[in-house]
């Protein structure tokens, strides 16, 4: 399988790189600028050796060539993201860990409330003919880019295609530490991405930057 990262020269998207990459993973890093695709591409290499599989492409190339699409792109480059996608992700899965946050006075971050309920509803609607998956909302790009740790966190998938959620979990179970728990449908996204703004509300109380969740009394499946 390969997994493409749009706008994975980013921390979260270079962070996911770095674990996928780790785990064995074929994965392609998009940008807007080749030059900074194949320039992430080559800082994976360096962080874990030549023999990774690791490439870098524009957006819509790497999402034509992908089985499965993260779009680990801010909130403001989304809906071009997609435009330009629309027509390369038809039939494939896409992940949305998008969280729609907004700055407000003293530099607190609150979620913005959208209209499609969530911005993975929103991915949805613009890519009817894609499986739209919601998660790695929580996972922090610290915790993600430092490779020395496990990350310790678990990561809520929401979806209404029981096959790509199923998916999804087993790709996020493939990095060291995390569980995947299974969020139920797409709509309940709007609440695992809204819970963001709390963990980043923690980091700064806390001096923190790799703050977050774990759900006790489940077990790990």
């Amino acid at each position: 399988m390969k997994i493409a990262l749009l706008g994975g020269t980013g921390d979260q998207g270079f962070g996911l790189a770095l674990r996928f990459c780790k785990a064995g993973m074929d994965v392609v890093i998009g940008s807007r600028s080749m030059e900074r695709a194949l320039e992430a591409a080559k800082n994976v290499r360096t962080e874990l050796g030549n023999n990774v599989k690791v490439e870098g492409l524009l957006n819509e190339d790497a999402a034509k060539v992908a089985d499965a699409v993260f779009l680990t792109v801010p909130l403001t480059g989304l809906i071009p993201t997609l435009k330009a996608i629309a027509n390369n992700v038809k039939g494939k899965v896409v992940v949305s860990p998008v969280v729609p946050l907004e700055a407000e006075i003293g530099g607190t971050l609150r979620p913005i409330r959208l209209w499609s309920g969530s911005v993975a509803e929103l991915v949805a609607e613009r890519l009817k003919d894609s499986k739209v998956v919601a998660a790695f909302h929580n996972v922090s790009a610290e915790a993600l880019s430092d490779l020395k740790k496990s990350v310790e966190c678990d990561v809520i998938v929401c979806s209404d295609h029981e096959d790509a959620k199923q998916l999804v979990m087993q790709l996020a179970q493939k990095i060291d530490g995390v569980r995947a728990l299974d969020g139920g449908p797409l709509s309940n996204s709007r609440f695992v991405e809204e819970l963001t703004a709390l963990l980043l509300f923690l980091n700064k109380k806390y001096f923190v930057k790799s703050s977050g969740v774990r759900f006790t009394g489940l077990g790990r499946e």
